[in-house]
């Protein structure tokens, strides 16, 4: 497979604790990944040694074959908050990274606005967030990463804000843009039905310090049956993973 973006043997301490220790993931082109562990076990700590926000006391990220410690702005990350900005039109929230990197406000709001209709956001680019519902607030603050994102993107508990009805729709949906925009996404969650539904494989982040103690690949290829999460072979991940993450797994 070709490996577009690696964390290799990542370490982050604070004072004297160690958050994470020696860290090995890796994401293959057009996949769809999921960090998966309680929450307090790093995840996001990882997340901002891999966007650049902070540097790793050991290890590197290779992007596409280079280097990129330490350096912000080179791979998209989208936050649990959407953080749409309420004084502005859902089109300038959305156009607001590729303005920042130095396009012309009229050139970024026409590089967006071919994507409205196929994110479901058609009609709403004059609308302001307050109108919007969660599941498209989230669906617009994931075009705006996707617009910014150059093939690779972060996303850090993405629909973990929505009601339960509403994430089973959008994570069909999700799925279904995947499979045209071929965004590579590594993406964080403590939700073990979210993970198996949505990955193609799944890292288990375990232990004080957290550590990568499974890797579970998903054998359901995208897109996947509408009854997937009824099926025994369903079941039997969800087994596997509460067993990897051990007493206590549920209600954290």
């Amino acid at each position: 497979m070709d490996t577009v973006l690696s964390a290799e043997h990542i370490t982050r301490s604070y004072g004297s604790r160690t958050i994470i220790s020696d860290i090995n993931v890796h994401l293959d082109r057009h996949e769809i990944v999921c960090l998966l562990g309680v929450s307090g076990v790093g995840k996001t700590t990882l997340f901002h040694i891999l966007s650049g926000l902070n540097m790793p006391d050991e290890g590197k990220v290779v992007l596409n074959g280079r280097e990129i410690t330490g350096q912000p702005g080179k791979i998209s990350y989208m936050l649990q908050k959407d953080l749409m900005l309420p004084y502005k039109r859902i089109i300038d929230n959305v156009s607001l990274p590729l303005q920042i990197r130095g396009m012309k406000k009229k050139q970024a709001e026409e590089k967006a606005a071919p994507y409205f209709e196929q994110f479901g956001l058609a009609g709403t680019e004059d609308q302001y967030p307050a109108q919007l519902s969660g599941g498209m607030r989230q669906r617009a603050a994931l075009l705006r990463t996707y617009l910014s994102s150059e093939g690779v993107a972060l996303l850090d508990e993405p629909f973990s804000a929505l009601d339960t009805i509403t994430k089973s729709a959008i994570h069909e949906w999700y799925l279904d843009l995947m499979q045209k925009i071929e965004l590579s996404t590594l993406f964080i969650t403590h939700d073990i039905d979210e993970a198996i539904i949505l990955s193609d494989r799944i890292y288990i982040l375990c232990g004080k310090p957290g550590r990568i103690t499974d890797e579970i690949v998903i054998a359901e290829k995208r897109p996947r049956r509408k009854d997937f999460s009824l099926t025994g072979e369903f079941l039997e991940y969800k087994k596997k993973i509460i067993s990897d993450l051990g007493p206590g797994s549920f209600g954290i």
